[in-house]
Parts: structure tokens; C-alpha cells; sequence
């Protein structure tokens, strides 16, 4: 998982350098054109914008795949969440095969584990913070564990109750890492290097291909810098969610709910 003392001051910092980068590319471009069409003529200089469109191309072909596959990376998480609160909610109910006399400590430690999953998520973006949560998280599913299998096996305990309950915690906590597990599945870092690089490759071609026009085209240079550090910055932020100002808060109240009924 990317290290990011400061998500949101990240992301605007990296947009930020970009949107300059490509203006100053844009402008290093042109000075080389005119020094190309000064030094040998509208004629002898070589046209290309065959180059520049190759160039383009990739980048939004690059531009495409990561916003997509950010998204996907997001809705998936969003499914998780889905999940994990289905499997608290079936563990929770398959506690009532246990002995009545052992349910009230069970209970309590499946609702502290419970607390303890919403409370890692809302402790986001302070990662430090979070993985403590985590921590407690982890120990709590060996406490939950152990008491509902000691329960379990109880002579009193009914024929497959077992396997019910302890299927269900399995469940339950396997989901758990899962979603740990997603929080570290991006694209590799160089991905993003080349996304960026060739954004500035882009604007120092088209900066060369102006170098014939008299006037400066500002509003057509600004548009395509903001443009592409604006995605830049969508895609990051929708990448690392939680971390920056795209949330998941509203599908963890399917948590805070089922936290909610167990009574």
C-alpha cells in the first residue's frame, strides 16, 4: 500500500506539478519548434503530427485503463462491504445454536470485534491509527473464536452446531481479510510514472507543432493542462479511497446498521 502521510495534500501536490509540467513542456516545445523553423525554414522543418497523434492516443488509451480499472478496484471494495456485513449478520444469528449459559460472553466479543471493524475504517486517513484498529481486530477474532468453539463442542451444544457457528466466524473473518487485502491491490507505481510521462511528451509535441502560429493559443494550453491534472487526480483519488476525498462512508453504515441489532 502506497505510504501517504497526507492523501488529499498528495493528490493535489501531484496534480498540481502536473498541470505546470505540462504547461512548461508546452512552452519548451514551442521554443524548440521556432528555433527548428529558424534554423531551417516552414520547409525544412519535419511535420509530426503523426508522432503527436501516436502519442496522444497512448496516452488516453492509458488514461482509460486506470480510470476503469480504478473503478473497478472501488465498486469491488464497495461489494466486500456487502459481504463482510452479511457474514457479522449470519454469524451473529448462528449463535443461538450455542448454550444459552455461554452466549452472553460471546456475544460481547463478537460485538467488540464488530465495533472494532468500523471503528478501523473510520479511523482512515490516519494509517497509523488504522492499523492499531486493526491489531485489536485481529486479536478480538482469536478471542471470538476460541469461546465459540470451546461453546461448541459442549456436551449440551446440539448435534451440528459446530460446524455451523465455526463455518460462519470463518466466513466472517475471512472477508475481513479480504478487504484488508484490497486496500493493496494497485496497478504498479510505474504505471502512473508513464501515465504522467507521457502527458508531458504529449504537451511538449503539441507545444513543437504551434511554434508556426503568431499568438498563443492560452485558453487551449490551460484547458488541456487542467484537463489532464484534473484526471490524474480523479483517478488517484479513486484509487486509494478513504485516503483522499472520495469516501466508501456510506456503505459502512451497512456495518453500523447490523452493529445496530445485535442486541
Amino acid at each position: 500500500m502506497l505510504e501517504i502521510a497526507n492523501p488529499v495534500g498528495f493528490g493535489v501536490s501531484v496534480s498540481a506539478a502536473l498541470f505546470v509540467g505540462i504547461l512548461v513542456c508546452l512552452a519548451a516545445g514551442r521554443w524548440i519548434g521556432k528555433r527548428s523553423l529558424a534554423g531551417y525554414g516552414a520547409t525544412g522543418s519535419q511535420p509530426i503530427g503523426s508522432l503527436e497523434t501516436a502519442v496522444f492516443a497512448l496516452m488516453g488509451l492509458l488514461i482509460a485503463f486506470t480510470f476503469s480499472g480504478a473503478l473497478e478496484r472501488f465498486d469491488t471494495r464497495r461489494a466486500q462491504a456487502v459481504v463482510e456485513a452479511n457474514a457479522i449478520g449470519t454469524a451473529w444469528l448462528r449463535l443461538e445454536l450455542l448454550p444459552a449459559e455461554e452466549l452472553p460472553k460471546i456475544r460481547e466479543a463478537l460485538r467488540a470485534y464488530v465495533d472494532s471493524r468500523i471503528a478501523t475504517y473510520q479511523r482512515l486517513p490516519d494509517l497509523a491509527a488504522a492499523r492499531a484498529e486493526l491489531a485489536r481486530s485481529r486479536a478480538l477474532q482469536v478471542e471470538v473464536w476460541k469461546l465459540a468453539a470451546a461453546a461448541a463442542t459442549r456436551p449440551q451444544s446440539r448435534p451440528g452446531t459446530e460446524g455451523l457457528v465455526l463455518a460462519a466466524l470463518n466466513e466472517m473473518f475471512d472477508i475481513a481479510t479480504t478487504r484488508v487485502a484490497a486496500t493493496q491491490i494497485h496497478p504498479p507505481e510505474i504505471v502512473y510514472a508513464m501515465l504522467m510521462g507521457l502527458a508531458l511528451a504529449a504537451a511538449l509535441l503539441a507545444g513543437y507543432q504551434s511554434a508556426g502560429e503568431k499568438v498563443i493559443d492560452w485558453m487551449h494550453q490551460f484547458s488541456f493542462a487542467a484537463i489532464v491534472s484534473l484526471t490524474v487526480y480523479v483517478i488517484l483519488d479513486i484509487e486509494y479511497p478513504r485516503l483522499g476525498l472520495v469516501r466508501l462512508d456510506e456503505i459502512d453504515q451497512l456495518l453500523i446498521n447490523v452493529r445496530a441489532g445485535m442486541k
